[in-house]
């Protein structure tokens, strides 16, 4: 248990704990692979076998949430195509109001995420999770994913905060033992 009294800090993951996987999990499945094999006129099956051959070479690095990485390397744009579907962002339940509760306490607040700012953008613009933030940090101004210990180091160099008194909440167990 959380012993809110001692908080200063608490850093919040973005998708899967702030917000629902399934617009990111249906636009790298779904969407991605039927307007890949649209724009590059393939067959559904080899435009999967592609996309997922590279989704495995790249899991976990940097490059795996960088839309940046993915436009160049499928010679598409990602930013436009996640567009085309952002009605799909989602809060997961009831994380409104834990927010709201957290907003009032004598804490900062801070999403710290893998996504790139494109993506960022794009769910901002849907949202209005900026509103119970101080600040959002993403890993690609560190070079480093948050599945890496660097990572973490280079953020505690950046930005100060007190391990004993910070709180974060992340869906990804790479990630927490990282951390």
């Amino acid at each position: 248990m959380i012993d809110w009294n001692q908080i200063e800090t608490v850093f919040f993951d973005m998708d899967g704990t702030l917000l629902d996987l399934h617009f990111d999990n249906y636009f790298w499945l779904e969407y991605l692979p039927k307007r890949y094999t649209e724009l590059k006129s393939l067959s559904h099956d080899d435009a999967v076998k592609s996309l997922h051959a590279m989704y495995e070479a790249h899991h976990g690095s940097l490059n795996w949430y960088c839309l940046d990485f993915w436009s160049d390397a499928l010679n598409v744009d990602i930013v436009e195509l996640k567009k085309e579907v952002s009605n799909k962002i989602a809060y997961r339940p009831h994380v409104k109001e834990f927010l709201g509760a957290v907003k009032n306490m004598p804490v900062e607040m801070a999403i710290l995420t893998n996504a790139h700012q494109g993506s960022i953008s794009v769910k901002l613009e849907q949202t209005d999770l900026a509103d119970f933030f101080d600040e959002i940090i993403c890993s690609h101004d560190y070079g480093l994913a948050k599945e890496q210990s660097d990572f973490w180091q280079r953020l505690h160099k950046a930005r100060p905060f007190d391990k004993e008194k910070t709180a974060f909440f992340d869906d990804n167990e790479a990630v927490l033992a990282a951390a």
